[in-house]
């Protein structure tokens, strides 16, 4: 099964401003880790939602909203497509990714990882 993880953006994320580097370096090697386990699929960060726009449908139109976009708490900052035998071991990535931020940046950085199930996706080899 596949599985994305989508980390949660905050107001530096929203501001522009780069990630720590040695949370970048760590994010590196835990990546090429599991890459080479076979787990990692995919992975990309996003860019902040001033870069981005929102499309809208409705009523028999489609309205475009330039970013940047309020609540900058629920907006994807990065992905990752990984493999899973099951939910439970997507969530125990999941934690896993989170605990290599605050062994980084330290027990009190707060962030947020959504895991959910991808349905119909075909990689491309």
């Amino acid at each position: 099964m596949e599985f994305m993880m989508m980390i949660k953006g905050d107001s530096n994320y929203e501001a522009g401003v780069p990630p720590d580097p040695r949370l970048m370096a760590a994010i590196g090697k835990h990546t090429e880790d599991m890459v080479k386990a076979g787990v990692v699929v995919a992975t990309a960060g996003l860019e902040p939602s001033s870069k981005g726009a929102i499309l809208r449908a409705g009523r028999g139109t489609v309205r475009v909203i330039d970013g940047p976009f309020a609540e900058a708490k629920e907006l994807v900052g990065g992905f990752a497509i990984i493999r899973a035998a099951s939910k439970q071991e997507a969530i125990r990535l999941g934690t896993e990714f989170l605990a290599l931020h605050q062994q980084v940046l330290g027990p009190d950085w707060e962030g947020e990882c959504e895991v959910r199930q991808v349905s119909g996706y075909s990689p491309r080899s």
